[in-house]
């Protein structure tokens, strides 16, 4: 980690790939991503409009300090996690993009 931008690109197609077969088989999918971005949620939606799908969002607010102390505890446990310092971590929290009602369905849910 991080991944080429190749190799980004490669996966994402082959997401939607998954995705859109899945969808027309029928299946209810989720998606775990960030989803840190309008934009991204956005393309994401686009990808469901041809079959009339209205996704809904569901987000978990956490404050930052939270968010930031999760990050540094989690360390290199399990097969996937990938080192990311506190400076990069607040990064990523600090350009979060909340969604909101105005993009879809949203569902808050506070833990």
């Amino acid at each position: 980690m991080p991944l080429t931008d190749d190799a980004n690109r490669e996966i994402e197609i082959q997401l939607r790939r998954r995705l859109v077969d899945l969808v027309e088989g029928g299946h209810e999918v989720v998606l775990d991503f960030s989803f840190w971005s309008r934009a991204m949620r956005e393309e994401w939606r686009q990808v469901l409009e041809p079959f009339g799908v209205v996704p809904e969002t569901i987000y978990l607010p956490t404050d930052r300090a939270t968010c930031l102390r999760r990050v540094e505890a989690r360390g290199r446990t399990h097969d996937g996690d990938f080192d990311l310092d506190a400076a990069t971590a607040a990064t990523y929290f600090d350009h979060f993009e909340t969604p909101d009602p105005d993009e879809g369905p949203v569902i808050v849910l506070e833990v």
